[in-house]
């Protein structure tokens, strides 16, 4: 999983009824565009994250 800074990363909900996740991504700390993200979720919450198999790079 490669992303840039702007790209958009959509966490898909894990169990019925859980919604999905989408922010956007301010900052890969990875080597090449790797994880971990610092994303800014659309709920205003702001955090790092290693994105598992759930979670897509949705590109600029």
């Amino acid at each position: 999983m490669n992303a840039t800074v702007g790209d958009r990363l959509h966490v898909h909900g894990s169990t019925v009824g859980e919604r999905d996740r989408i922010g956007e991504i301010i900052e890969v700390r990875g080597t090449d565009g790797g994880p971990p993200y610092m994303v800014r979720f659309d709920d205003g919450h702001t955090g790092l994250v290693f994105p598992g198999p759930d979670a897509v790079v949705e590109p600029k």
